[in-house]
C-alpha cells in the first residue's frame, strides 16, 4: 500500500484498495476481457431485501467513503505482481489492469436518507468489467454503515431526545469497523463518540469520563474523584459504581461537587452508572443529589444498553438523562448484517437498454428490471406517503392520485391517494469516472437523517411492529416485470 499519510477526510489509505474484492469478481472480469466484452454497457442496482428486525426504515450511510474509493481506484504494481503469482490470469489481462481507471456513472440517494426494502438506493452504469469489479467493495461500504446508522436511529428514538453517546470502539469488529461504525452511528443520531480517531477524521464531538481503574489506582474513591475534578473541573462526570454506588460512589461524588461549588466552579453535577439496577440506582442518585441542592444533575447510564432496554428504563421512570451505548450499537447485535445486494438490471444493446431480471422460486427475490428512477411522495403535512419505482425515462405524476403495481405480484394494481408533492431521490454523484458530489461535512448527512426521521409518521417509527412503508412499481415497470415473469418478454 502507498505509505503516504491518509488525508484528513479518511482514516485508511485511499490507494491500495483495488483488491478489496471477492476473487470471483476478478475471474469474471478476466472472462469478459477474453471474450472482448470490455465495453458492454450495463446497469446494476444496489438494494436490500429486508430491514433489520422490528425496524420500520433504514438510514442510508457509507456513500462518501464509497465515492472516495471510486475516485482513487487503481491497481498498484504490487497488486499486479500478486495476481500474476496466482497463476490464473494471463499477461494481457494483467496489463489491462495496470492501466485501469473506472469511468462509471453512479446515481445515489443522499447520505442520511431514509430508505426501504427493494428500492434502488444506488445505481451503477458503465462497462461491465468496471461495474463488476466494484460490487464487493460497494456492498462492504454501504451495508455495514447503513446497518449501524439504522441501529443508532432506533436507539436515539428510544432515548426520546436525550443524548446518546457511542462507546463501541473496544467491541467493534476491528479498527475499520470501529471508525466506520462511529461515523455511521453519528449519522444515525448519536450525539458524541468515545472514538478519538473518528472525532479527528470526521469532526464528531468526543466524550469520555474515567474508568474504574482510575478510582482503584488511588487510596480512596473520594481522593480519586477529587483528583479527576481538579484536573477536569468543567467536564467532570464521575463513575460511581466501582465499590458501592449508594453507600460510597454517589455520596463521594456529591462531596466533590459541593467542594467545586464552594470554590466557585460552575459545574453541572454529573455521574455515570455502569452496573446494577439502573432504574432504581438512578432514582436514588437523583433524590440524593437534589436533596444536596443540585436541581438538575446529569445521570448517565451505560452497561450493555440497547433500544429495548432504554425504552423499558424510561417506562420505569428512571432518572437517566444521557445514555452510553457500545456493544449492541457498534455490532448491531440483534441483526449483525444488512442483506444488501447488487444485481444486474439492464444491458445496453446498440442505442437502447434491454432490461434484465433475476427470477426465483421465492417470488419476493425476483428483481425489478430496468434502469429506474425513485420518487418519494409526501402528503399535505409533509410526511412521506409512499415511494414509487419507475422506468428511468418514464413520465410520472408529481402529485395527486397515484396508480401502480405491486412489486411482488406485479399483476395487482395499487392506488394511493393524497400525494401533495414529490421528490426525485436519485442524483448523479459520480459521472463517467469523475466525482460530482464533493466530500461533505458529516453533519449534513446527520441533519438530513434527523429531519427525515422527524417527518416520518409515528407508526413507522415504533420499536415493535412498525407499519410497513409502501413501495410500489409504476404501471409501465410493473407491466414489464409481469410480462417477463410470465415468459412473454425475454429476461
Amino acid at each position: 500500500m502507498n505509505s503516504n499519510r491518509p488525508g484528513p477526510d479518511r482514516w485508511f489509505q485511499r490507494e491500495g484498495l483495488a483488491l478489496l474484492t471477492d476473487f470471483y469478481e476478478l475471474t469474471m472480469m478476466a472472462g469478459y476481457f477474453k471474450y472482448d466484452r470490455l465495453h458492454q454497457q450495463v446497469c446494476f442496482d444496489y438494494f436490500f431485501r429486508a430491514l433489520p428486525p422490528h425496524a420500520g426504515f433504514a438510514v442510508f450511510a457509507g456513500l462518501d467513503p464509497l465515492l472516495d474509493y471510486l475516485e482513487h481506484l487503481r491497481f498498484e504494481a504490487d497488486d499486479i505482481d500478486y495476481l500474476r503469482g496466482l497463476g490464473i490470469f494471463d499477461d494481457n489481462f494483467l496489463e489491462f489492469l495496470r492501466g485501469f481507471k473506472p469511468h462509471l456513472t453512479v446515481r445515489s440517494v443522499p447520505e442520511g436518507t431514509l430508505v426501504f426494502p427493494f428500492e434502488p438506493v444506488v445505481q451503477v452504469e458503465g462497462d461491465i468489467l468496471e461495474a463488476q469489479l466494484i460490487e464487493t467493495a460497494l456492498l462492504n461500504f454501504l451495508n455495514y454503515q447503513t446497518l449501524i446508522a439504522t441501529k443508532s436511529a432506533r436507539i436515539c428514538s428510544a432515548a426520546n431526545g436525550e443524548p446518546v453517546m457511542e462507546f463501541g470502539l473496544r467491541r467493534a469488529h476491528g479498527p475499520d469497523g470501529g471508525v466506520s461504525g462511529s461515523r455511521a452511528a453519528y449519522i444515525g443520531g448519536c450525539a458524541v463518540t468515545s472514538n478519538v480517531l473518528a472525532g479527528k477524521i470526521y469532526g464528531i464531538p468526543v466524550s469520555g469520563t474515567h474508568a474504574h481503574s482510575w478510582v482503584m489506582g488511588f487510596d480512596s474513591e473520594l481522593e480519586a474523584f477529587r483528583a479527576f475534578a481538579r484536573h477536569y473541573p468543567k467536564k467532570c462526570v464521575l463513575l460511581v459504581d466501582t465499590y458501592d454506588s449508594v453507600t460510597s460512589g454517589i455520596p463521594n461524588a456529591i462531596q466533590v461537587f459541593r467542594e467545586l461549588h464552594a470554590e466557585g466552579v460552575p459545574v453541572r453535577p454529573a455521574i455515570r452508572l455502569d452496573s446494577g439496577d439502573l432504574s432504581k440506582l438512578s432514582k436514588i442518585a437523583h433524590r440524593m443529589m437534589t436533596e444536596a441542592g443540585f436541581e438538575n444533575p446529569l445521570i448517565v447510564a451505560s452497561n450493555d444498553l440497547d433500544e429495548d432496554l432504554i425504552a423499558d428504563l424510561k417506562r420505569q421512570g428512571a432518572k437517566i438523562n444521557a445514555w452510553g451505548v457500545g456493544t449492541h450499537l457498534i455490532t448491531a447485535s440483534d441483526a449483525p448484517a444488512l442483506g444488501g445486494v447488487y444485481k444486474l438490471v439492464a444491458v445496453r444493446e446498440g442505442d437502447a437498454w434491454r432490461s434484465r431480471m433475476k427470477i426465483s422460486s421465492n417470488v419476493e427475490k425476483a428483481t425489478d428490471p430496468g434502469c429506474k428512477q425513485l420518487i418519494r411522495y409526501y402528503d399535505a403535512e409533509g410526511h412521506p406517503l409512499c415511494d414509487l419505482m419507475a422506468l428511468a425515462d418514464e413520465a410520472c405524476p408529481a402529485s395527486g392520485s397515484l396508480g401502480g403495481r405491486s412489486r411482488v405480484f406485479p399483476h395487482q394494481h395499487v392506488h394511493v391517494q393524497g400525494a401533495a408533492s414529490s421528490q426525485l431521490l436519485l442524483e448523479t454523484v459520480f459521472d463517467k469516472g469523475k466525482r460530482r458530489l464533493p466530500s461533505q461535512p458529516i453533519d449534513i448527512a446527520r441533519s438530513r437523517a434527523q429531519a427525515q426521521k422527524e417527518a416520518l409518521a409515528e407508526e413507522y417509527k415504533r420499536l415493535r411492529n412498525p407499519e410497513i412503508y409502501r413501495v410500489f412499481l409504476s404501471d409501465a415497470l410493473g407491466s414489464m416485470k409481469d410480462r417477463m415473469l410470465g415468459g412473454i418478454e425475454p429476461m
